[in-house]
């Protein structure tokens, strides 16, 4: 399943650096920090991405009942680090049937979120209306952190986003209706933090989501 790198924006291909240029290239964004291929979900493979990420892992712990972690993939190089990571997580939806949840953590710009939201990036701000109450909360890293829903999103997926630990925190779920899940005031720890605990993490099959948002 190990692929080569791709624009975190577009899933497009992109150019190493070399001697044109110092940082990643896609044709279409220019410089992008580069989705590294995602390979199936286990505690090694989240051990490597929580190791690299200069950005919060976040993921809900402890996980809702029945619910596994389906996956986690990050953008950035051996160079720079993890400048954004989406941990994925299944489960029984609120309302029946599976639902699945992605959360993104990212620096300002990277576009990995909006990718996974299905909105024209790279950042949420345009797509919320801050202005109101925050429509979710989450406890993030110990912290209350509002969430405001991201419109203009596809009509398959519920979308919040706002702020937690400096960077950008996107809650993207699936089926639409997933998105009661996160009126339940998730806990979310960023793994970073996690140390011995992430031994415990229980696994399931690779998300799709993750490579085809």
């Amino acid at each position: 399943m190990r692929g080569e790198p791709s624009c975190p924006k577009c899933g497009g291909r992109v150019r190493a650096p070399g001697l044109f240029a110092d940082s990643w290239q896609c044709d279409v964004h220019g410089t992008v920090y580069p989705l590294q291929p995602v390979i199936p979900p286990s505690v090694e493979a989240l051990g490597v991405v929580v190791h690299r990420a200069q950005v919060p892992v976040w993921m809900p712990w402890p996980l809702p009942v029945g619910w596994l972690f389906t996956g986690v993939a990050y953008a950035g190089d051996d160079r720079g680090g993890g400048r954004a990571t989406a941990v994925a997580c299944s489960g029984p939806g609120p309302l029946g049937g599976m639902g699945e949840l992605i959360l993104v953590a990212e620096e300002l710009g990277v576009g990995l979120g909006a990718r996974y939201a299905g909105i024209d990036g790279p950042d949420p701000g345009a797509f919320m209306n801050v202005e109101k109450p925050p429509q979710a909360k989450v406890l993030a890293g110990g912290r209350p952190t509002p969430l405001w829903h991201v419109y203009r999103a596809p009509d398959d997926r519920a979308v919040f986003a706002g702020e937690a630990l400096g960077m950008w925190l996107w809650a993207v779920l699936w089926p639409e209706k997933s998105g009661l899940l996160m009126y339940d005031e998730l806990v979310l720890t960023d793994l970073r933090d996690a140390g011995a605990e992430l031994d415990l993490v229980p696994c399931g099959a690779l998300s799709p989501r993750l490579l085809q948002p």
